[in-house]
């Protein structure tokens, strides 16, 4: 019979729980849920444990699970809930906002916990060679920073030894893979905690992939009928209340600075920004649709203990644009970006990509009618464009349905990218209008839309697609030029300066090292050729090409070489 996954992670974090008991009594116990790769629980222990007591509680565990328990469900009432549960507060917590005929609890080997269920059948039921204990963490109860402070056990947990095996070893390539890890070992960005914690900055080699990211990005956007918009950091607070954002938003936004006596805030999107342009003017239904797109900076408060390198951030440049159009557009403006979206994934040699439409959640704004041609038009851009596609019911936003798209990893790991989002709220907030062909002022149709995400998360995922490998064209160094010896440093320099000149990022190697130690140095760069010159090299306007992959040519003339270099950037080529 199948395994179900969740139900033997779930029933895993009860037999974690008992074992923990066991070892250390007096422990106060908290939750314990599945997870995407296995399960956790909190603890509040009497005296704090280290990953060094985590070997016990698995050998606990593996003992609890051999004895074959039962999982026991029963319903009880409040009052027995109390008792069962009499010296554990946070589960005394929980019970209290609980109503009566909806209590139940599940029981195995004496060890009783407050639960909804589903369970395994027995602790057999639970591979003792499929889970792995990985680490503790701390975690504030409820999510809340003024309770008490609980250690949260993780665990990974499979259907089988070989799914956890491939996960442990997946896990291991993400590690050697790390953003911060090679953001710090190629010098591209860094964070200070003392300046200020979810901040980015970008080193110069950081900065050349951007600046050749951005300037790729902006010749695309103007290729496929946009236009660059540049707007403020910051607006007047009714511009926030008006957009619904210090409605539905504020605890990610920052606190208002006073300028003038009057309350303004630091953006957490550009959307209220490109509105205000379009209302600058009126517009008709031949002006449309309008295609706006920014890279705007936005600033979003994110707790410290979520913030990850480039991937959770504080303040970040998103991929921002705005789409407003009549009804009648609506569905190949759609198309269009979604096409646009999928042909940018290409070329940045991502293609395993699928998509998720998200429906109308119960709580939600806009007419029906207008709810149902939208989502028809996303499914119909989706299905054209021939994606796997997974409906979310529900997953749509209060104002607007949406298309995710996911994109898979080099080491299998998906993330979500690029959004598509409908917006019927914020035309009717601000009275955005246009007139039609019959003159009559209506109400124009809005979508959200962001391909890459935003630059910094995209730039984390990047570097660990690539292991820091990047394709040519976005190498922040593209040739090292490495002389064989001294005697060589002005023919080195000659061919730098003539690699410059066609606009290729060269480095020249001329300090005292030796030869291998430089290229040993420009291999940890990944710099994905070198140039290594000596006697025969400048006698005869030649060139020895060691590979970023290890690979190596010898005796190819300049030219020869210029050309194959400048092909691979005019084309984007991926390879070598």
């Amino acid at each position: 019979m199948a395994v179900d996954v969740e139900r033997m992670r779930h029933s895993s974090a009860h037999v974690l729980a008992e074992a923990v008991l066991k070892l250390f009594p007096g422990t106060k116990v908290g939750i314990g849920p599945a997870i995407d790769d296995g399960f956790y629980y909190d603890f509040l222990f009497p005296t704090p444990i280290t990953n060094e007591d985590l070997p016990a509680i698995e050998k606990e565990m593996r003992r609890i699970i051999a004895g074959n328990h039962p999982f026991v469900r029963r319903e009880v009432s409040k009052e027995e809930a109390r008792k069962l549960f009499a010296d554990q507060p946070f589960k005394l917590e929980l019970i209290e906002g609980l109503e009566e005929g909806t209590i139940s609890v599940y029981e195995q080997d004496g060890f009783i916990d407050l639960c909804r269920g589903p369970h395994v059948e027995t602790t057999r039921d639970i591979r003792p060679d499929a889970f792995k204990l990985r680490t503790i963490a701390g975690a504030y109860w409820r999510g809340d920073e003024k309770r008490p402070m609980l250690t949260r056990i993780y665990a990974y947990a499979f259907a089988s030894k070989a799914e956890l095996e491939a996960h442990l070893k997946m896990l291991e390539e993400a590690e050697r893979r790390d953003n911060r890890k090679l953001g710090k070992e190629l010098d591209l960005f860094s964070t200070h905690e003392e300046a200020g914690p979810g901040l980015i900055y970008w080193h110069p080699k950081g900065g050349r992939f951007r600046v050749e990211l951005e300037k790729w990005w902006r010749d695309e956007h103007f290729k496929n009928g946009y236009e660059i918009l540049f707007t403020p950091h910051i607006g007047k607070s009714w511009l926030w209340e008006t957009s619904g954002h210090l409605g539905f938003y504020k605890g990610n936004m920052y606190s208002p600075m006073t300028i003038d006596e009057e309350d303004y805030y630091i953006k957490p999107m550009n959307c209220p920004f490109h509105i205000m342009i379009y209302k600058n003017s009126t517009h008709s239904y031949r002006d449309l649709p309008l295609r706006w797109a920014e890279l705007g900076t936005v600033y979003r408060y994110e707790r410290s203990g979520v913030l990850h390198g480039l991937m959770r951030v504080r303040g970040f440049t998103q991929d921002d644009a705005h789409i407003i159009c009549t009804p009648e557009q609506i569905e190949d403006e759609i198309a269009e970006v979604l096409r646009f979206s999928l042909a940018m994934w290409k070329t940045l040699g991502f293609k395993e990509i699928k998509a998720y439409l998200a429906t109308r959640p119960q709580d939600s704004v806009g007419e029906p009618a207008r709810w149902d041609q939208a989502l028809e038009s996303l499914r119909k851009a989706v299905e054209k464009e021939g994606l796997a596609y997974e409906v979310d019911e529900g997953g749509g936003a209060f104002y607007g349905p949406k298309i995710d798209l996911k994109i898979k990893d080099a080491i299998g790991r998906e993330w979500q990218m690029t959004t598509i989002q409908f917006d019927f709220n914020l035309p009717e907030r601000f009275d955005m209008t246009y007139t039609d062909k019959d003159g009559q002022l209506k109400r124009p149709y809005m979508v959200h839309r962001a391909l890459l995400g935003s630059i910094e998360r995209f730039f984390g995922v990047f570097i660990e697609h690539y292991a820091g490998a990047f394709p040519l064209w976005l190498c922040p160094e593209q040739v090292a030029v490495i002389p064989v010896a001294p005697t060589f440093s002005d023919y080195a320099k000659k061919i730098a300066d003539e690699l410059k000149k066609r606009d290729i990022r060269v480095k020249a190697m001329l300090s005292d090292e030796r030869m291998n130690a430089k290229i040993r140095d420009a291999q940890n760069q990944k710099i994905p050729y070198m140039l290594v010159v000596g006697q025969k090299e400048m006698e005869e306007n030649q060139v020895s090409i060691r590979y970023r992959d290890g690979r190596q040519e010898n005796g190819v003339s300049f030219e020869r070489f210029v050309g194959q270099v400048l092909d691979k950037i005019a084309t984007k080529a991926l390879d070598l």
